[in-house]
């Protein structure tokens, strides 16, 4: 096969007429449920998702749900009310706080943060990143937690993997959290709960078992990132969606998925996901993509590690096939 950036281009019709008779078949067939409920989340591939439902379903059959926590960036919900609107689809808005809490209480996590760095107080903002540069140098892989003090300071410290997983299992309730809303909505009205998890999260591991990862059907794990913002243009998603930067917004400082997990920018990441999983020799990768074969070489490194350590939370999955 030839590798280009073209690769990666799809026929955005076909594809949301492939899309489309396979949730039909789930909703009508399969599960034989009344509609379908989707977590808007104000991000990328949760409002294109809703939009393919909208298609092969109509806007009567889908539901959708918006869950903030008190940590949550506040545009999240106002781009997910903004697009539901224009999809003219039934949707409401939970406060998840209240469910956070009751599992593991916020206290623990601002006592475990001040541990960590003393300056930290209950209201600050922080997050975790991790070194953005992995085609540019070889790096190790570690993780910095960031507080941002009242003056906008930031205050760093280097955090060792169980001081990581201490914090990122905080993160992961809130993810869960808003899968127990989602599930309870979904009984009370017969509905198929739809993941929205595409391939390039799907193959890396970027996603919460039994939280984002825990849905009926998961549609979009065979469409990489770029792939999702094809259709999303082609299905006229609101362009403040489509133009913010993807996060987690787990986090109340913002961080992007670059700096949290994926550590290549999403103009070369697709691709080289693409060059690993098919197999192109590190050196036609390079050429194809201008970009030094000894990067090429970290990303499949890097690729290949993430692959074996997330392997678990790819069982079980309910895909498009």
């Amino acid at each position: 096969m030839v590798f280009n950036r073209d690769v990666l281009k799809i026929n955005p019709a076909e594809e949301l007429e492939k899309l489309s008779k396979f949730i039909v078949e789930q909703v009508n067939v399969i599960f034989r449920r009344k509609g379908v409920i989707v977590g808007l989340s104000g991000g990328i591939d949760s409002a294109m998702i809703a939009a393919v439902c909208v298609h092969a379903l109509g806007k009567e059959k889908v539901k959708g749900l918006i869950l903030p926590e008190r940590e949550s960036n506040p545009i999240s919900s106002e781009y997910a009310f903004k697009h539901a609107k224009e999809l003219g689809i039934e949707h409401r808005q939970i406060d998840i706080t209240p469910t956070v809490d009751s599992v593991v209480n916020y206290k623990w996590r601002d006592d475990f943060l001040k541990q960590l760095v003393p300056e930290y107080e209950p209201g600050y903002k922080y997050n975790i990143t991790l070194p953005t540069d992995l085609l540019e140098r070889d790096t190790f892989s570690f993780y910095l937690l960031q507080v941002q003090m009242p003056d906008g300071e930031i205050k760093k410290k280097r955090m060792n993997l169980d001081e990581f997983r201490a914090i990122t299992s905080f993160a992961n309730i809130k993810i869960r959290s808003r899968m127990l809303h989602l599930y309870a909505e979904a009984e009370r009205w017969n509905l198929l709960v739809v993941g929205t998890t595409n391939r390039t999260e799907f193959i890396l591991g970027d996603f919460c078992k039994y939280g984002d990862g825990g849905t009926d059907i998961e549609p979009i794990t065979h469409l990489y990132k770029n792939q999702i913002y094809q259709l999303a243009e082609y299905l006229k998603v609101i362009p403040e969606i489509i133009n913010r930067q993807p996060s987690p917004d787990t986090f109340s400082l913002p961080v992007t998925d670059q700096e949290f997990f994926f550590r290549i920018s999403f103009e070369n990441l697709d691709h080289l996901l693409y060059a690993w999983e098919k197999k192109i020799p590190e050196g036609e990768a390079a050429k194809a993509l201008d970009l030094a074969e000894d990067a090429v070489k970290r990303a499949y490194k890097d690729f290949t590690s993430k692959f074996r350590a997330t392997a678990h939370l790819r069982e079980g999955t309910h895909t498009f096939n």
